[in-house]
C-alpha cells in the first residue's frame, strides 16, 4: 500500500476532502503521516474527524466521494485512499479505548435514540466532551444498519462488536430492547435528559401502492435475519438502491436464481455502481425499464417503462407504457424501493426544544458517512445549547 500512498499529490486544496467527502476527511494530512510511518497519529486524526472511518472506508461510495474527486482522475488513475484509510483506521479501532477530551459537560445528561452509525458517532463525541450518555435502541445489540442491514460479506460484524465494546467499556449506558415512542415516550426522555438526539434511522419501508403488495417480502426484515426465510428457486428484487443490492446479493448466496427489476436504467440507479458491478459478478441478473403493477400468486405483473424528457428540459420522468403488461414467475418477491423514518417520532421531535435530529431523520435514507456528518452537526448544536 506504500506504493499507492506515494502516488498522492498531497494537494493544498484537496478536492477529495473538501468537495468529495461529506465529513471532510483530512486526507493529505493523514496520508503524510502514513508515509512517515506514524500510523497511530494518523489513526487518531481520522478517528477525531470520523469515529466510524474504519467502517466508512469499507462501505462508502468512493466513486461518488473521495475516489471520484481525486485530481488524478484526469489521468484515469485516482488514488485508492479508501484502502489506505481502512488500513489506518481498523488498526486504530481495535487497539483504542475512549478517553474524555474535556469535562466541560460533565453535568450534562444526553439520551441518544438509535445505536446505528449516527448514534455511535454522536455517543463518541458527546462522551469525549464530558457528557453522560445513554443510548436507547429497539435491537439487542449496537450497530443499527451496520449490524442488522449490511450483510457480513460487505461488512464483518467484528467492527460492530468493536464499537459496542468501546462504548460500553467507557461507561456509556446501553438500553437495549427499548422502542422509543412505544416503551418510553420522547416527552419522558425530554423531561429526564438535558438533551435528546433522535438518530433512529429509516426503517419504515415505502409501499409500492399496487394490488397484491401484501404478498411481497420487505428487504429490511429479510436482511436482518435471512436464514429465517425460505426463498424458493427464483427471487425477484424490486429496487435500485444499496438495500436492493444487499438483498439480491444475499439471495443469490442462498442459492436462489435472483433478478433485480428496476423502473429506470442503470445510470439512474442510486446504488453505488461498485455494488451493482459486484452483484453482477455474484450472478445476479438485471432487467431495467420494468415497473410492477400487480403482485399475484406465483409471480408479478410488470409493465415496460421509458424515460421521457419534458419539452421544457426539466427533470426526466419515467412513464409506464400501457398495454405492455406481462407476467413474470417467481417464488419470492423482495421489495427495496425506499425507507423512511418513523413518522410518529418525526412529528414528536418537533415539539421539544431540547430534542435534536441526526441521520436519516434529517435527510432521509443516506450513506453511512452522510449519517456521521449529520451526527457531527447535531452534536455541535447540542453542545452549543447546553
Amino acid at each position: 500500500m506504500n506504493t499507492e500512498a506515494s502516488r498522492c499529490l498531497l494537494c493544498k486544496k484537496p478536492k477529495c476532502a473538501i468537495e468529495g467527502c461529506p465529513v471532510h476527511t483530512p486526507i493529505p494530512e493523514s496520508m503524510r503521516l502514513y508515509r512517515e510511518g506514524r500510523l497511530q497519529e494518523a489513526g487518531a486524526m481520522l478517528f477525531r474527524n470520523n469515529p466510524l472511518s474504519a467502517v466508512t472506508s469499507l462501505v462508502c461510495d468512493w466513486k461518488q466521494f473521495c475516489y471520484g474527486h481525486c485530481v488524478l482522475n484526469a489521468k484515469n488513475a485516482p488514488v485508492r485512499w479508501y484502502e489506505i484509510e481502512h488500513e489506518i483506521s481498523s488498526a486504530y479501532l481495535f487497539g483504542h479505548s475512549l478517553e474524555r477530551h474535556s469535562l466541560e459537560h460533565s453535568y450534562d445528561r444526553v439520551a441518544i435514540v438509535g445505536a446505528g452509525p449516527a448514534g455511535i458517532a454522536a455517543a463518541v463525541w458527546l462522551y469525549q466532551s464530558g457528557a453522560e450518555v445513554t443510548i436507547f435502541d429497539a435491537n439487542p445489540r449496537m450497530g443499527g444498519v451496520l449490524r442488522y442491514g449490511i450483510p457480513s460479506f460487505r461488512l464483518d460484524k467484528k467492527f460492530c462488536d468493536a464499537y459496542e465494546k468501546m462504548l460500553l467499556d467507557a461507561g456509556i449506558e446501553f438500553r437495549e430492547g427499548v422502542e422509543v415512542g412505544k416503551d418510553v415516550s420522547l416527552e419522558e426522555l425530554s423531561a429526564e435528559y438535558d438533551a435528546v438526539l433522535v438518530a433512529a434511522g429509516a426503517e419504515r419501508p415505502a409501499q409500492l401502492g399496487i394490488p397484491g403488495e401484501e404478498r411481497a417480502l420487505q428487504a429490511l426484515p429479510f436482511l436482518k435475519n435471512p436464514s429465517a426465510f425460505k426463498l424458493g428457486r427464483k427471487v425477484i428484487v424490486i429496487g435500485g438502491g444499496n438495500v436492493a443490492m444487499d438483498a439480491c446479493r444475499t439471495a443469490v448466496r442462498m442459492g436462489a436464481e435472483t433478478w433485480v427489476y428496476y423502473r429506470k436504467t442503470f445510470e439512474n440507479m442510486p446504488a453505488n455502481p461498485l455494488e451493482v458491478k459486484a452483484a453482477k459478478e455474484d450472478g445476479v441478473q438485471f432487467k431495467v425499464f420494468q415497473a410492477p403493477v400487480e403482485v399475484k400468486e406465483g409471480g408479478v405483473v410488470f409493465c415496460d417503462t421509458k424515460n421521457v424528457v419534458p419539452e421544457d428540459g426539466g427533470r426526466v420522468v419515467t412513464k409506464i407504457l400501457k398495454g405492455t403488461e406481462h407476467f413474470v414467475e417467481c417464488d419470492t418477491l423482495l421489495t427495496a424501493i425506499s425507507e423512511k423514518p418513523d413518522p410518529v417520532l418525526t412529528v414528536a421531535a418537533q415539539k421539544y426544544r431540547n430534542v435534536f435530529l441526526a441521520g436519516d431523520f434529517m435527510s432521509g435514507p443516506a450513506t453511512v458517512v452522510e449519517a456521521v456528518q449529520s451526527a457531527k452537526t447535531a452534536v455541535e448544536n447540542i453542545l452549543e445549547s447546553l
